[in-house]
């Protein structure tokens, strides 16, 4: 779809109406005689792949779907895992650190906190309002492991869309991405004369609640059937404003929910997989997080159900989850802590300190660590040997983005662990040769789980995204394994069959939807599975 800015008069003032229109067809002879889409495929490809630089392939990229959405998209579903780390992460990071030096045209819509009070007027400049149904909000203050990047954090909102319409099919003209300025604390921005953010320091708290309540108000007003996804928010913020609203509006926290599933996914195919190397039951792994922001927090919170699922009480399941902060292990005794940490926080602890995250392994003697820290290097040679130490076949995964802060990389892991971890990362790797075996890493990337989420709550017209449909899609995921993916050991699907698993998760959170109530879509319920599934493939776009 192409925005169209047409002159108009009112009351004597000349103002731009905002229109969209599908590309035109050229008319015969404005085009080159011989230009063939399968061919021309073949061209577009060729310019990518000539530049030597992501961030130049992502401005690339970016220029295509903008020129050629169909193009764009038929080439990005038949190289996904070429596509992926350019549109999203890892390379997108850098496109928002680099956003205000590399803009090139308006994309999505910007709401700062200077349109407070009359935030549903600038959203009905939207010129797609009755074909919304999903949209990706960010305010730029935790972009990936990079802080507060302001306004510069609107790739992220426009990356996670694409990965909708790749992934899921979600058609394009529906979605919205949304990027909130309400100022940013980093003064390289402020001082930037290129920065396209307001120049002002963050808003307090309680002013950004009072323009939220704004905000998703005239959202629901604006546009009626749309699903929200909030994406990047501070930690303090991610968790309030997910509480203040995901029982009033469609809303999801990706960073929260979207990555607790994911790794939940992973999680119980790398539980399978060592405890046939130790003989331990499902039931008696323990689970060590390096990070206990909004995403370690939140999937800790997701991996309760792991422990439930094998029939532990909620209390039994907390139990067998730590939490250790940039002060060390969490527990009661230290003293005052942020309230998202206390849930988590030992009860059964009450010694010194404990900061050397070996020394901590040793004590805690945990399976499996998890790592959402942002901080590079800190599963050292030490940290895995520990693990291996204590577990033939230790669970490591390094989810922090981008690469360059990944807690490990994974050769590192394969070489410390001598080839027996069992690994996913939030950034792609590369496999390794071991031993004369090949070893494949996992990426636990939110696009297994975030698109069929959305399509399922989408198409069952969810009022209201509950934590079983959250459970739906990392249960569904971790079932989607083809027999050779197991033979391999595979924590995750390849990427290529992305379509085929959103389409499957989707069914699930549907059913888990209707089992809820919280779906609207009621004619949905009489269909059979196969049915449902058909229906679900049958409402994916295809470019």
């Amino acid at each position: 779809m192409t925005i169209v800015l047409t002159p108009v008069w009112s009351n004597g003032v000349q103002k731009l109406k905002v229109t969209s229109a599908p590309p035109a067809k050229l008319a015969h002879g404005l085009t080159p005689p011989m230009l063939d889409d399968a061919v021309h495929a073949q061209r577009c490809l060729a310019q990518l792949r000539s530049k030597d630089k992501n961030i130049e392939k992502y401005i690339y990229l970016s220029q295509l779907k903008d020129a050629d959405p169909n193009m764009f998209y038929r080439l990005c579903l038949t190289n996904m895992a070429e596509f992926t780390p350019l549109i999203y992460t890892p390379t997108v990071g850098d496109a928002c650190i680099q956003y205000s030096h590399i803009y090139r045209r308006p994309e999505g819509l910007f709401i700062s906190i200077k349109d407070k009070g009359r935030i549903g007027q600038i959203l009905r400049n939207w010129p797609r309002k009755n074909e919304a149904r999903i949209s990706v909000v960010t305010d730029g203050s935790r972009i990936l492991g990079l802080g507060d990047l302001g306004v510069n954090g609107m790739p992220i909102s426009i990356g996670k869309l694409s990965l909708y319409v790749a992934g899921a099919g979600i058609r394009p003209e529906s979605t919205i991405p949304i990027c909130l300025d309400l100022g940013t604390d980093t003064q390289r921005y402020l001082d930037d004369p290129l920065y396209l953010g307001l120049r002002q320091k963050r808003v307090p708290m309680a002013v950004m609640d009072e323009f939220m309540d704004e905000f998703m108000g005239e959202m629901a007003k604006a546009f009626p059937k749309l699903l929200i996804q909030f994406e990047d928010f501070a930690t303090d913020k991610a968790f309030a404003y997910l509480d203040r609203f995901r029982d009033r509006y469609p809303l999801f926290n990706d960073d929260i929910q979207g990555t607790g599933a994911v790794v939940l996914s992973g999680f119980i195919n790398a539980a399978k997989l060592s405890s046939a190397a130790s003989g331990r039951p499902l039931s008696d792994h323990r689970i060590l997080f390096l990070g206990a922001g909004s995403a370690g927090v939140g999937v800790a919170m997701q991996l309760q159900s792991f422990f439930m699922l094998q029939g532990l009480s909620k209390e039994e399941a907390r139990s067998r989850i730590y939490l250790v902060d940039s002060q060390g292990l969490v527990f009661d005794g230290r003293g005052p802590m942020a309230e998202h940490k206390k849930y988590f926080s030992r009860k059964d602890y009450n010694g010194p300190a404990l900061t050397n995250l070996t020394e901590i392994i040793k004590f805690i003697k945990p399976t499996a660590l998890m790592g959402l820290s942002t901080t590079k290097g800190a599963f050292n040679q030490s940290v895995i040997e520990a693990m291996s130490a204590l577990n033939p076949r230790p669970i490591i995964f390094p989810l922090s983005n981008p690469v360059r802060l990944s807690e490990c990389e994974f050769h590192e892991a394969v070489e410390w662990s001598k080839g027996n971890v069992l690994f996913a990362s939030g950034s792609p790797f590369p496999e390794q040769d071991y031993n004369g075996r090949t070893l494949y890493p996992g990426q636990g990337n939110n696009m297994y789980i975030f698109p069929g989420l959305g399509l399922g709550a989408i198409l069952s017209r969810a009022s209201a995204v509950t934590d079983s449909m959250v459970e739906a899609s990392s249960l569904g995921l971790a079932e989607s394994l083809t027999p050779d993916e197991r033979a391999d050991d595979l924590l995750y699907p390849r990427i290529e069959r992305i379509r085929e698993i959103s389409a499957d998760i989707a069914l699930a959170v549907i059913r888990a939807a209707q089992k809820a109530g919280v779906d609207r879509s009621a004619d949905l319920r009489r269909k059979s599975d196969a049915e449902l599934l058909a229906f679900v493939k049958e409402r994916m776009w295809n470019p």
